[in-house]
């Protein structure tokens, strides 16, 4: 039986003769971490609903616009994004990793649906977490979940409703 030394630092502790994983550590304050303020929320608090919205509107008018680079500069150099349309334009199993490749799936993307408009139809404030509700050039409803580290995106994930299996409306490469 490992030792309560070799079991902390491993990630892990035993209760009786069942080891379990050490829940992760909270993430670290703006102080702690050396970057700067959060702007549209803080650790464990809700986010700014005045913030969240210049957000939103700045969102739809670089997508409306069709400004890949615009909508990039809120997000990480190391976000993660999953979508069933990157499954549909690049293959794969749905899941972009860092902004370079976040860039190429959101240019194919423009590039295949050059018709491309949003239309807000809500957005909704958790804790780190922002939902933009939309409605798509299509007709298609869809909503985009975002988590943020400070001012900038770290993860997304577009989702739509619905069995259409073109939701974006994407011509054939």
């Amino acid at each position: 039986m490992p030792s309560h030394e070799q079991l902390e630092r491993s990630g892990r502790i035993q209760r009786g003769n069942v080891v379990f994983p050490v829940r992760a550590q909270r993430p670290l304050t703006h102080k702690e971490s050396g970057r700067p303020p959060r702007r549209l929320g803080t650790i464990g608090a809700r986010m700014d609903h005045a913030a969240a919205e210049a957000f939103v509107d700045q969102w739809v008018k670089s997508w409306n616009a069709h400004d890949v680079e615009g909508v990039l500069a809120h997000f990480t150099d190391d976000v993660v994004f999953t979508s069933p349309i990157a499954i549909q334009l690049l293959g794969g199993d749905g899941v972009i990793r860092g902004k370079a490749a976040l860039r190429h799936y959101w240019t194919e993307g423009i590039r295949r649906v050059p018709d491309l408009h949003f239309e807000v139809l809500g957005f909704y404030v958790g804790v780190d977490t922002l939902v933009i509700n939309y409605r798509n050039q299509k007709g298609a409803l869809v909503s985009e979940v975002l988590t943020f580290d400070g001012p900038v995106v770290r993860e997304g994930h577009g989702t739509y409703r619905g069995n259409d299996i073109n939701p974006a409306g994407a011509a054939p490469a």
